[in-house]
């Protein structure tokens, strides 16, 4: 069970239900080594680094720590499983944990989504190309991603509208046929009251 407990306080961070404001702050990230894409709701940002090792690490953890920190719910797309044998395969991994434990450390639910289901999100196919993910995105929010990361950008920006929409903020109507995805990832535990 996640619980999300404010730093200042100790107690169980409840988030805004659908109508009311704020709305709470979601953040997605598409974790990749050499090109990290996060995402907001308007905004999108990359990573990239041809560093190598744990340096490479540390310019990562210290990189999505800043766009984080201050997130309602972190969304991060989850491991390609078919993609076992890639290089980095271990440091991949860690990052995934690195990133994970940050969230714990500083009390901040996060969420799981799986490639299948964030492209079913994004297009309402699990075979949907990187082209086909960033031109829903692009069709559907109004928001062009650009650039050597645009597709890890994509990525994290169906992350984080999927995160939107789990939480009841919906950035825009989706059909069905999309929204399935919701029930394939791994969501934080939400408590009595809409809290996390």
């Amino acid at each position: 069970m996640t619980t999300a407990m404010t730093p200042a306080v100790g107690m169980p961070l409840t988030l805004p239900t659908a109508g009311t404001s704020p709305r709470p702050l979601v953040v997605g990230l598409d974790l990749s080594l050499t090109s990290t894409g996060i995402a907001g709701d308007g905004w999108t940002a990359n990573i990239r680094t041809k560093t190598r090792g744990d340096a490479r690490i540390r310019i990562l953890q210290i990189g999505i720590a800043d766009y984080i920190k201050a997130a309602d719910l972190v969304v991060m797309e989850g491991p390609s499983f078919g993609h076992g044998a890639q290089a980095g395969h271990e440091e991949l991994a860690g990052l995934r944990v690195i990133v994970r434990q940050y969230c714990y450390r500083h009390h901040i639910p996060y969420a799981v989504i799986p490639p299948a289901s964030l492209k079913v999100y994004a297009t309402g196919n699990g075979r949907a190309s990187k082209d086909g993910v960033r031109a829903a995105i692009t069709d559907r929010y109004g928001y062009l991603t650009e650039g050597a990361a645009r597709y890890d950008e994509a990525d994290a920006y169906a992350a984080m509208a999927a995160g939107y929409d789990w939480l009841g903020h919906p950035l825009r109507a989706l059909p069905e046929s999309h929204r399935r995805a919701l029930a394939g990832c791994k969501w934080p535990e939400l408590l009595s009251g809409g809290a996390l």
